[in-house]
Parts: C-alpha cells; structure tokens; sequence
C-alpha cells in the first residue's frame, strides 16, 4: 500500500472513531426519554451524519460500534446484539442513497445537496422503523424466545407511526442534515477526502 492510500485509510479510520465517539454521546449524554417504549436521543443522527460524511460502511460501523456500546455501559447489555445491526443497516441505507445514488460527495448546488442529505437520512431512519422491530420480533422468536417481548415487537411494528417514533426519525433526521450542510463546506476547504479516496475540492456554487 502506498503512503498516500496508507494516510487515508488510517484518517478514514479515525474519522470512523470519531463518528462512533459522537453517537455514544448523542444517546448517553443528551437529554432523551421514553416514550410509548421508544428512546427519544440524539445518537441516530450522528450515525446519519457519519453516513453522509464518510459514506455508508464507515458511518454504519460508527453507529454500531458507538451505540452499541452506549447500550453495555447504561446497562442494555441484552440489547447491543440488535443495537449493531441496526444501526449498521441505517449506515448502509442512508449512504448507499447519498453515495451510490445522489453522489453527493461531488461539487452540486446547496439546495441538491439538502435535498438528497435529507432523502438519505429518511431512507435510513425510516427503514430503521421496521427494520428495529423486526429484528426484535426475530430475536425474541426463534434466538431467545420470550411470548411477552415478542407481541411487544409486532405492536411496535404495527405502530410505527406513533409520535415517539416519528419525532425521533424526524429529529435525528433534521440535525444530522443540519450539521452535514454546516461542516461540509469547511470539511472541502481544508481537503477533507471524500469517500471515493479523492481530494474534494468546492467550486463556486457548490456547498
């Protein structure tokens, strides 16, 4: 491996720590509650962040590790198992919709790039409504079966448009694409290598 591929990797490794640091302290942190068997907190947006930034392997990885860890140290041990794939599918949801599909990590005008940031973090935080369920249905059914937390799965599922649910998505998805828009003109300044390996470099009108 050449120094340079070297050097980016090794910064995109940090990076991926640092997106993890961010989500433990988006949920462990931050004011959060529950409500109707939902945790309000603002570590998904982080995660969606990270997929944004660093696209979706790194921001997923960052999710999973970060909050899964969030879950062990606040005494969720039983839950981090769920925890990490959730949170790694949203990483893999939101960037394979930013990266793969909008680009977003070339030179576009602001209002593309605040269009497609927020269509990814929807993908992500809404597909995580069903997805985050569903496992646990899965979980309390065939891996460690308990009747009781199973039904508490399906009534979930069948009521993913609660409030508790809808504000988390919508407000992790809104400060995730606020800080995204916020950092990345500063991030392509001082040469912030994108996902695909290449220096970013802004052009007038591009965010």
């Amino acid at each position: 491996m050449r120094t340079n591929e070297r050097n980016q990797y090794l910064l995109k490794i940090a990076y991926t720590g640092l997106m993890a640091a961010l989500c433990f302290v988006g949920y462990a942190v931050f004011p959060a509650f529950n409500a109707t068997g939902t945790k309000i907190h603002l570590g998904n947006a982080f995660v969606v962040l990270g997929a944004l930034l660093l696209g979706g392997p790194c921001g997923g990885i960052a999710g999973a590790i970060g909050l899964s860890l969030a879950d062990i140290l606040g005494g969720y041990a039983a839950s981090a198992p769920r925890t990490f794939i959730c949170k790694l599918l949203i990483g893999l949801i939101a960037g394979f919709v930013a990266h793969r599909i909008a680009r977003i990590s070339q030179n576009h005008p602001k209002s593309y790039l605040m269009r497609w940031s927020a269509i990814s973090a929807a993908a992500g935080l809404g597909a995580n409504c069903i997805i985050e369920p569903s496992i646990k249905y899965l979980w309390y059914t065939i891996l460690t079966p308990n009747a009781e937390k199973a039904e508490s799965a399906i009534h979930a599922l069948l009521a993913i448009t609660t409030y508790a649910t809808i504000i988390n998505a919508v407000i992790n998805s809104i400060l995730g694409v606020i800080v995204y828009l916020a950092v990345r003109p500063i991030l392509f300044r001082i040469g912030f290598v994108d996902v695909s390996g290449a220096k970013a470099v802004s052009t007038k009108g591009a965010a």
